[in-house]
């Protein structure tokens, strides 16, 4: 079974800024994965992270989230997928300089969408690099849509494709975003709570209370993230997502099942 990593866009970069990446932070992740990869050699890893302020601003200045007709200037779907490709670079550069085989798979030159929606995706580059010992990285990517013409496919559309439709089913997924989900914005409501668990308990409560991305995000935002992650748990037997922040030894603590007592543990009971 693998483990599959997010790094949220809103945390590698400044999403309010204009391809604003957060070098210290992306080193420092970079070295806790590479340290849990060191205790555990067997650790079999897909990196994936989201775009931020690289491939987001582009998305929604161009529209190419909402498809573009043949005879438009296409100038924006290649100036969103050369902004991605760029943070990709250096968080495959940061990796590397930790230490890790961190390889760089481009998604869109593989995968072909239909309506928004992963309708094929040519996964055998990634099963060999695993093969190989190999980390493979992935993100967040335009598509060539064959509904709409284009398309922005999330990081979470990804790894879920590969977690119900390839061979590489994971056992756990790790989100690197906001500390925890809450009961409500704790950016505007000191009042809110972390939500420790969710399940079939509280899911449906949770997901009517979830809060939007607080900035330019044209992949849905939170409520879609865990919408799709609850999906996913229940689809994916024994699948458990966690959802934390990017606190110093807390990635490096969730991928040696250390016991947190931050952030969201979704499963399915």
């Amino acid at each position: 079974m693998y483990t599959f990593i997010k790094l949220g866009g809103s945390v590698i970069t400044d999403k309010a800024g204009r391809e604003a990446a957060d070098l210290p932070l992306i080193s420092r992740l970079a070295a806790e994965i590479a340290q849990a990869r060191a205790a555990n050699p067997n650790l079999r890893l897909i990196i994936s992270h989201g775009s931020g302020s690289f491939g987001h601003h582009y998305a929604a200045k161009y529209g190419v989230h909402r498809g573009l007709a043949a005879t438009a200037d296409w100038m924006g779907f290649a100036l969103t997928a050369g902004a991605a490709l760029r943070l990709n670079r250096i968080v495959v550069d940061a990796l590397l300089d930790a230490g890790l085989p961190a390889l760089q798979l481009q998604p869109s030159a593989a995968l072909v969408s239909a309506a928004g929606q992963i309708s094929s995706w040519d996964t055998r580059n990634l099963a060999l690099a695993l093969s190989h010992g190999l980390c493979p990285i992935i993100h967040g990517d335009v598509a060539f849509d064959t509904t709409q013409g284009s398309a922005i496919i999330s990081t979470e559309q990804l790894l879920a494709y590969l977690a119900t439709s390839s061979d590489l089913r994971p056992s756990r997924i790790i989100l690197v975003g906001e500390d925890a989900v809450y009961t409500a914005d704790p950016r505007v409501d000191l009042n809110a709570e972390r939500i420790p668990r969710i399940d079939a308990s509280n899911i449906g409560e949770v997901l009517d209370s979830a809060a939007g991305s607080h900035a330019i995000d044209v992949t849905g935002g939170m409520r879609s993230k865990l919408d799709l992650m609850w999906q996913l748990i229940q689809t994916v037997p024994g699948l458990q997502v966690r959802l934390i922040g990017p606190q110093p030894g807390v990635l490096a603590s969730a991928l040696a099942d250390a016991p947190l007592h931050v952030g969201t543990l979704m499963l399915d009971s």
